[in-house]
């Protein structure tokens, strides 16, 4: 019997051992090799992997968020389809992360699809009042700037969509518009492994070159 119990004694040890030795190597290799991406991709104005809230912009004399790339709506706020006082978007360019009625009071947010249908009135007055929202600042919007990603909080977008906001962008910064697309050009990444998905933009790289650029 005491054979079994110092038995299984040393085999906990072990285990408990390796497992300490397995989060500590891999904490160390990630940390010396892939540094960056092991602590969230954060760069001075947030993480590349969670879409930001660039609505809110300040644009002298034009209006707020014009002056820079917005990303996709996110699922919270009018894409939630609830009613809840609460219910505000992070990204979203027609609710900001406020709470309605309670200035300075922010939403903790959440993440997930909206689960509104094709014949969802809710989506179809929402994605009728984003149409609006971006035709008032000169761009014709393309799919993915008025409907939501699956995530809700995806922080790329296409080039296509990115070209679509040139007109709004170089009204607001003064910049040209081939200045424009060619920082597009320049920021657009390939797929993944170079077949995996498809070219993509993160608006936050985006805009942190468009700064550089202005």
């Amino acid at each position: 019997m005491l054979i079994q119990l110092r038995r299984s004694v040393l085999l906990a040890v072990v285990v408990l051992v390796l497992t300490f030795a397995f989060a500590y190597l891999g904490t160390g290799v990630s940390q010396l090799f892939f540094k960056h991406q092991a602590d969230g991709s954060i760069t001075k104005n947030g993480s590349t992997l969670i879409g930001q809230n660039w609505s809110q912009a300040k644009c002298p004399g034009h209006p707020l968020g014009s002056c820079v790339f917005q990303g996709r709506p996110d699922a919270v706020g009018p894409y939630a389809g609830s009613a809840s006082p609460a219910a505000g978007g992070g990204d979203n360019p027609l609710q900001a992360n406020n709470i309605p009625g309670k200035p300075g009071v922010l939403n903790s947010g959440e993440s997930g699809a909206s689960n509104l249908g094709p014949r969802s009135k809710v989506l179809l007055t929402n994605t009728r009042t984003l149409v609006a929202y971006w035709k008032a600042r000169g761009v014709n919007p393309t799919p993915d700037l008025v409907t939501t990603s699956g995530s809700g909080y995806d922080p790329d977008i296409t080039a296509a969509d990115a070209q679509a906001e040139i007109p709004m962008v170089s009204k607001a910064t003064g910049i040209s518009p081939s200045r424009l697309a060619a920082l597009i050009a320049r920021e657009n990444n390939g797929a993944e492994l170079g077949f995996l998905g498809s070219s993509y933009i993160d608006v936050l790289q985006l805009n942190e070159a468009l700064a550089a650029l202005r």
